[in-house]
């Protein structure tokens, strides 16, 4: 089988999203146009941002997608609520420890969820990942 290497997210505006996201990965897109944007994260992984209105076959949606962004501690977690915030996302969950570590959610204007977390000991997956990413 395949590898994962592609997430498309459906979105009302997409220059507005690509901006949004483009601040929060610290990227410019490899592809934009008003109805995609393509984003190359250093580890492969593709985020495409598809203007709902064109995807075909149309889309269903309630929710939408969740994207996980892991980093070291809880100073990190802190710092990207702050940064978030102030891009105007919105705070679905605080800051707080859970069984795989410190974490909060925050939802973009198309209501995608971003979640930031510091694993924690029983996260040994994750912990691994993000040390092996490091290096």
């Amino acid at each position: 089988m395949s590898s994962l290497n592609f997430v498309l997210a459906y979105v009302a505006d997409v220059p507005k999203s690509a901006a949004l996201y483009g601040k929060i990965l610290g990227l410019q897109p490899v592809e934009s146009s008003a109805s995609f944007a393509m984003f190359v994260l250093p580890n492969g992984l593709q985020l495409g941002l598809w203007a709902s209105h064109d995807v075909q076959p149309a889309a269903n949606r309630p929710g939408g997608i969740e994207l996980a962004f892991t980093v070291p501690d809880e100073a990190g977690v802190n710092a990207a609520v702050k940064d978030w915030r102030g891009l105007g996302l919105t705070v679905l969950q605080p800051p707080t420890f859970m069984d795989f570590g410190f974490t909060a959610t925050l939802a973009d204007p198309d209501g995608h969820r971003l979640r930031v977390f510091a694993p924690g000991a029983t996260a040994t997956h994750s912990r691994a990942a993000m040390e092996g990413a490091a290096a």
